[in-house]
């Protein structure tokens, strides 16, 4: 086993989430370690000094470690790690791996749902029908639902998200652009990949701009006024990255004035959205409060993380998967 680290009947592992059901499901694969789940930030500092091994993400807090006299590996719930102090973990000698991979066919997934419920006018029609509306046949072209085929989807951010969402849209005979820091190493499917510095050209052409990019410096406010304005009127902004990815306010206007045709908004840059928030009135968005990721197999998903470290660790590997520190 990994220095220091302990053997599977000694290692305790601690899990750590308002929500997610970590213990539970842990329980199903008849674990040789101790484990328990904490529930509250108060109830996990109370608690994390048993802890050998803490999963953990929002509950994570820098005063844990002084209590955390035994904890030797965290992992990640969440593809995030910038709660984390990288710099004192090395110092204290504390792996850190995060979740990265988990939730990339669910946020695919709500990204083409977000596209699709657009496109065929699905939300509409459940406010139609929570008001008790048939709505009549249009003559109207331009207000009619429209189809996928032959439509053109731009992908911000080629990763394992987006090569995932590249495969579903070609399954709707789309064509698919993506950006990508290094287009060589683009998986999906797409017509053609180029650096994020060429986003500009583009962008006129995409009936969907798709954001499936992780934040970072260059991708904060990558959708400005001039994307936006770049977008045909007739595009949709879909957003299943990170809120600080669009400048929000220049999206109101674009919305309202109808600049574009709409958009679907999994993150915004303060969340839960204010009550006051011009987004909740805009007919033409579909708000999901932030659940991408989120389904039902997303516990399962981290355990076989946490499982396969485990095992690394107890083998006296030196990697782990997904690690980070």
């Amino acid at each position: 086993m990994s220095e220091g680290f302990p053997s599977a009947g000694d290692t305790t592992v601690h899990f750590g989430h308002i929500a997610y059901r970590m213990e539970e499901r842990y329980a199903f694969r008849d674990p040789k370690v101790k484990y328990f789940q904490t529930w509250s930030p108060e109830e996990t500092m109370d608690r994390i000094e048993d802890a050998d091994v803490f999963v953990c993400s929002g509950f994570w807090d820098n005063a844990l470690l002084d209590k955390a006299k035994n904890l030797k590996y965290i992992q990640s719930i969440g593809a995030g790690y910038d709660q984390f102090p990288l710099d004192e973990l090395k110092k204290r000698g504390i792996r850190l791996a995060n979740a990265s991979g988990v939730n990339q066919n669910a946020v695919a997934e709500h990204a083409m749902s977000l596209i699709l419920g657009l496109n065929r006018h699905i939300h509409t029609g459940r406010d139609n029908q929570n008001s008790s509306t048939w709505r009549g046949m249009l003559g109207d072209l331009t207000q009619r639902e429209d189809e996928l085929i032959g439509k053109t989807m731009l992908i911000v951010g080629m990763g394992a998200i987006g090569s995932r969402l590249a495969r579903f849209a070609k399954a709707f005979d789309m064509n698919v652009l993506a950006t990508k820091r290094d287009p060589s190493t683009a998986e999906g499917p797409a017509d053609e990949v180029v650096t994020p510095d060429k986003l500009g050209e583009l962008v006129p052409q995409a009936d969907f701009v798709v954001l499936t990019c992780p934040l970072t410096p260059e991708t904060t406010n990558i959708v400005d006024a001039s994307v936006l304005a770049a977008m045909k009127n007739t595009a949709y902004l879909i957003n299943v990255a990170r809120g600080q990815c669009v400048d929000e306010p220049e999206l109101a206007k674009a919305l309202k004035s109808g600049s574009i045709a709409g958009a679907g908004i999994d993150h915004f840059w303060n969340e839960p959205l204010e009550e006051g928030s011009v987004f909740w009135d805009l007919q033409n968005v579909i708000i999901t409060p932030h659940t991408g990721g989120e389904t039902r197999l997303y516990e399962e998903r981290v355990i076989d993380i946490l499982d396969d470290n485990l095992g690394r660790l107890w083998n006296g590997e030196t990697e782990l998967r997904n690690q980070i520190v």
